[in-house]
């Protein structure tokens, strides 16, 4: 039905770019000694023809399921197009998840070979074999014993197996989404649906090319990494660093110096709030610096959106680029021009001011269903906001027979070479998501403008009414919330409900700031119970929500915490969005006295 652009499978794809980009550094290596070791496209080639080698000859080949537990490493893409290269599916997995997880997955794909990162995780999963009858073998990366990853490769040096070229309806990965509510459902992406969506997107950013350098932070273990990041540099020949944890990501930045991010919002949010706190103690001088250039940036910002431009504010901008900007910039390597962002709404406000001081985001939208993008916003064309425009190839339409009447939005349905061959073994699931024509139905909601920009307006799954028959979207409101300084996390919940609540995280860091002030102890559980803080905090939400949202939609009640939403408490998915039926499990009794 769709045609596919060649390469159109992975193994080729790999092979055309280790011959052009033979000798250009693909992986860059934090060495131990506060520098960095490169290792190149030929060198990682070698090492995918041996491990190549090693599947065959333990009998990996179509139709055959390899899986991996760890992190992003340059073994996890090695491993990866070996198996691409014997036509078998790689079926990744997160090191943080839980062991009944990794069996769920292991038996229900049907996994012949598997190879984890560490001995500690070898030790929890050895027992596998005699429970699901498919697994044969378990081979560990970091080991010198006979099942490790350096016994493989050497295996497949002494006997070479040519690739198989896989057709690009074949399974190319098993992606097995969050099972908050039920078993993970695996995602089929096919090697078209995966080289469409880097391919495409490739060419909506030129600027990238050979020994671009990028930085690993979010796990090839979803399609948005394995797509946007993984592939698409392997294409254009660029560089990946890696974020060693999220402790050091500072200090990575730093030393990488990436030209350009795949990232998600939490992340941008994080810095700005570092940034307008850093400057806010400063005071003086450089604050008043800071202002004036933010004041310059927006002016000349507005400005070129009505069409019109000045001399004088352009030589301004280049003097407090100069003092202020490069400053900032330097602190994530002195280099950086943009970012991909995806996953979750990328606030309006922060993206504006990113623009402004010269690293440009531009706020995509996909699914794990569709390999995964399926609008972006680029450096051709963007519109701070939205979710950018339908990807050449693809087609979306607005289902507005789901909405309230009168309403502009509607489910997105899209149709493309990106859609899923469906969920793994789960038929009708896969029914209850494809249109009878084949389109594939997203679940969340939105509008597009005269332009074609895909504008998000909610998740249908998330949306709820108010016992008042109001509909709620939460996650426009948390994210207006976290805007605060004092405000870390925040979570709404009112389905069904007289009026909304709210679970709030403060800032404990700038609540300090607060309490110093006040004479108080900055203690956080002292800061929980102290009435003048909570009563702060409060009215400092209810200010900031009146100017953007309803009354219905304000919360009426509030529960402080202070335990963050994170990926090791099972609060936050892998990609580092909220498992709200998680959270509301953890805070059921607390919610709960908020409507007593």
């Amino acid at each position: 039905m769709w045609t596919y652009e060649k390469p159109d499978n992975l193994a080729e794809w790999w092979i055309e770019s280790e011959k052009k980009f033979g000798d250009v550094p693909l992986f860059l290596m934090h060495d131990g000694r506060g520098g960095l070791d490169q290792i190149t496209y030929a060198e990682i080639g070698t090492r995918i023809d041996n491990a190549r080698g090693g599947l065959a000859a333990l009998g990996i080949g179509k139709g055959d399921a390899v899986g991996i537990i760890a992190n992003n490493r340059p073994e996890w893409a090695v491993l990866a197009f070996a198996t691409f290269g014997r036509n078998a599916s790689y079926v990744p997995m997160y090191e943080k998840e839980l062991e009944k997880i990794w069996k769920y997955i292991i038996r229900d794909s049907g996994l012949k070979f598997l190879i984890v990162s560490k001995p500690d995780i070898y030790e929890k999963v050895k027992g596998f074999p005699a429970e699901i009858p498919t697994l044969e073998k378990i081979y560990v990366i970091d080991s010198d014993r006979e099942n490790s990853l350096a016994a493989l490769e050497k295996l497949g040096a002494e006997k070479p197996a040519p690739p198989l070229i896989p057709h690009h309806d074949d399974i190319a990965v098993l992606i097995y989404t969050s099972g908050t509510t039920a078993d993970p459902k695996g995602v089929l992406l096919s090697h078209g649906n995966i080289t469409y969506n880097a391919l495409t997107g490739c060419r909506l950013f030129p600027e990238l090319q050979k020994e671009q350098v990028g930085i690993s932070m979010l796990p090839w273990a979803h399609s948005y990494a394995i797509t946007a990041e993984l592939t698409s540099w392997i294409h254009f020949g660029g560089t990946l660093g890696f974020m060693r944890e999220v402790s050091t990501l500072a200090e990575d930045m730093r030393l990488v110096r990436p030209h350009f991010l795949v990232s998600v919002p939490r992340v941008f949010n994080k810095v700005y709030d570092t940034i307008q706190l850093r400057m806010s103690d400063e005071g003086g001088t450089k604050k008043k610096l800071f202002d004036a250039a933010c004041a310059v940036a927006r002016e000349k910002r507005e400005l070129a959106a009505a069409g019109k431009s000045s001399l004088l504010l352009n030589l301004k901008l280049a003097l407090l680029d100069k003092l202020v900007f490069s400053k900032i910039r330097a602190v994530v390597g002195g280099r950086i021009a943009g970012a991909m962002t995806g996953s979750a709404a990328m606030n309006k406000e922060i993206a504006e001011f990113f623009f402004d001081i010269g690293i440009s985001i531009y706020d995509c939208y996909g699914l794990t269903e569709t390999a995964p993008g399926i609008t972006m916003n680029s450096s051709t064309a963007w519109k701070i906001g939205s979710v950018g425009q339908v990807m050449p190839g693809q087609k979306v339409i607005i289902d507005k027979s789901v909405s309230e009447e009168g309403a502009e939005d509607g489910e997105i349905i899209v149709y493309g070479p990106n859609v899923m061959k469906g969920y793994h073994h789960k038929p009708q699931e896969t029914a209850a998501v494809m249109t009878a024509d084949g389109g594939f139905r997203t679940g969340d909601r939105g509008r597009l403008d005269e332009d074609g920009f895909l504008w998000i307006t909610g998740r249908i799954k998330e949306q709820y009414k108010l016992n008042n028959g109001k509909y709620v979207f939460p996650a426009a409101i948390e994210e207006e919330i976290k805007l605060l300084p004092n405000v870390a996390n925040a979570m709404i919940y009112g389905d069904g409900r007289p009026y909304n609540v709210c679970l709030v995280l403060p800032d404990f860091e700038v609540a300090a700031r607060w309490a110093k002030k006040e004479g108080l102890t900055a203690e956080p559980n002292a800061l929980l119970a102290n009435p003048d803080f909570r009563e702060m905090l409060i009215d400092e939400i209810r200010e900031h929500l009146s100017k953007n949202f309803g009354n219905y939609e304000i919360p009426e009640k509030y529960h402080l915490i202070s335990e963050d939403f994170t990926v090791d408490n099972r609060m936050l998915t892998q990609t580092l969005k909220l498992k709200r039926r998680e959270v509301l499990d953890r805070y059921a009794s607390e919610i709960e006295a908020l409507y007593s």
